[in-house]
């Protein structure tokens, strides 16, 4: 498959192990923690989502780039930003297909300035980080702009053992917005325009009727502030669909400002890197746990934060959670859900605190999922509920939180 007008790309380990390949993004090279995601849809949520920061991420799935992009299923927000340094995938589609698309994967990777690589052995890659654990790794263009040169292989490698590696980094404050804003939009649905379309198919190739927004602001009934850390657009959709006005503030947002706002209830959003090196975070959540009885819903960094400020310690994991298809239970009623994961710490469930029980469990490795204080309304969640990809089996978190809202504003009634 391999031509003349292909430029030699590389992926390097910190511990010396080459993957020879193509280049499909961006020339030049990126350092980052190596993953894995088993996820079979949604590379585009996977690329945009912030959580994946400083990371290289490798899909599992051989065949990428089906359907193209489209500007609705960006998770970064208004900008569209790709914030995974770089992709690793088995195939780069040669033909892409989807009433949705508007620009091919390749094109779109070199639009955000984004390093990847294709035709390589990700069975192989897998297994490795699989054993292993994640590794910081470095992927890299032939410097001559064709092919790659035992010089290049040499720097790549150096390149990867520098990198100083996600634990220890404080990356929210880096992911955040950073002014804040207020976020008034709904999940998405097929519009019946699109529905009863004609079989030409004529339509434009962004938005163009094919979507209309389920949820509004206009009837909020809750004041949501959202601490953002890194926050992915379809959880706020998800609190705007309940009747949610949504304030998203910085990371290093003072509690006293959040506070003045009066909210009704606080979010503490997803995000990137080690949660405890964000110690401005652990404050303001610990100030919320112990001053007020405002509730408070965290989710994956959100969720690790809330145990740090309870008392708990978190851990880096060997390999983390990134995929669509993690089985989770809840403890009390024994459900088992399918779940959206993307994370490499995990609040270590043998040190919660007595006032803090766990409520989740993860059915891979027995890791905590989720946590909930005994005297507080507050209350958390390792994966990513809102499903951008993945299953909805986690959906009805977000109707807890609201009925937390409602029943803490009926009782100041």
């Amino acid at each position: 498959m391999n031509s003349s007008a292909e430029v030699q790309a590389i992926l390097a380990l910190a511990d010396g192990t080459i993957f020879r390949g193509v280049s499909i993004g961006s020339t030049g090279h990126r350092v980052g923690e190596v993953v894995f995601n088993t996820a079979m849809t949604g590379y585009q949520e996977i690329l945009t989502d912030p959580s994946y920061a400083r990371q290289l991420v490798t899909l599992t799935y051989p065949h990428i780039g089906n359907t193209g992009t489209n500007s609705e299923d960006a998770e970064s927000g208004n900008d569209h930003q790709v914030w995974a340094d770089g992709l690793i995938i088995r195939d780069s589609t040669m033909v892409t297909s989807n009433f949705r698309n508007s620009e091919s994967l390749t094109d779109y990777l070199k639009r955000n300035d984004t390093v990847a690589i294709a035709e390589i052995d990700t069975r192989q890659l897998t297994r490795l980080l699989r054993d292993k654990g994640a590794q910081n790794g470095c992927i890299m263009t032939a410097s001559n702009g064709e092919t790659i040169s035992a010089e290049d292989e040499q720097q790549a490698i150096k390149l990867a053992q520098e990198f100083v590696g996600i634990a220890g980094m404080d990356l929210a404050k880096e992911c955040c917005h950073p002014e804040g804003f207020e976020w008034t939009a709904g999940t998405w649905e097929l519009s019946d325009t699109l529905l009863n379309r004609d079989i030409a198919g004529n339509h434009d190739s962004g938005t163009g009727g094919f979507f209309k927004q389920l949820g509004t602001h206009i009837d909020s009934k809750y004041n949501v502030v959202a601490y953002d850390f890194g926050s992915k657009t379809n959880i706020l959709r998800m609190l705007v669909d309940r009747g949610c006005h949504v304030t998203v503030v910085p990371a290093q947002t003072p509690i006293a400002d959040v506070l003045a706002m009066n909210p009704d209830g606080i979010f503490l959003s997803n995000g990137p890197g080690d949660p405890a090196a964000c110690d401005y975070a652990i404050d303001s959540v610990r100030h919320i746990i112990e001053e007020t009885d405002i509730p408070t819903f965290g989710i994956c960094l959100g969720h690790q934060l809330i145990g740090l400020a309870s008392g708990a310690n978190t851990i880096k994991m060997k390999t983390g959670h990134h995929g669509a298809n993690h089985p989770v239970q809840d403890l009390e009623s024994g459900i088992v859900m399918i779940t959206s994961q993307n994370h490499g710490f995990a609040v270590d469930e043998d040190t919660l605190p007595a006032n803090v029980k766990s409520t989740h469990r993860s059915l891979f490795d027995g890791t905590n999922q989720g946590i909930e204080l005994t005297n507080k309304p507050v209350f958390s969640f390792q994966g990513h509920p809102e499903a951008s990809p993945g299953p909805h089996d986690c959906a009805p978190l977000f109707d807890k939180f609201i009925t937390m809202m409602a029943d803490a504003k009926t009782a100041q009634a």
